[in-house]
């Protein structure tokens, strides 16, 4: 007997949880901890559709179809496209010393 009965889910869209600066800034860093540059792209493009895709690049001072280029898996955005994104963002990256096993 064959079962037509198929379960279905709702696609998950992280953005859609992305409601409070601490949440944002736990996202972000998490991502950064993941060895594949890509991730980092895939969260800073959650984030920005989470604060409004037009309002991110307007901001940034790029256009729509320029940051979707630049947070698109695979891309290589140049260290000032980041940097602007994250002002857009309201948010900045900190570099600390590893933490230390004693």
């Amino acid at each position: 007997m064959k079962n037509d009965k198929q379960l279905k889910l709702a696609s998950f869209d992280a953005s859609d949880y992305l409601d409070s600066e601490e949440i944002i800034a736990e996202y972000l860093s998490a991502s950064l901890e993941n060895p594949d540059p890509d991730a980092f792209l895939v969260a800073v493009r959650d984030v920005a559709k989470a604060r409004g895709i037009s309002a991110v690049a307007a901001t940034a001072g790029l256009g729509r179809e320029s940051l979707y280029k630049a947070l698109k898996p695979g891309a290589q955005p140049r260290f000032d496209t980041v940097r602007r994104l994250l002002v857009a963002l309201g948010v900045k990256l900190d570099v600390v010393p590893p933490h230390t096993h004693a």
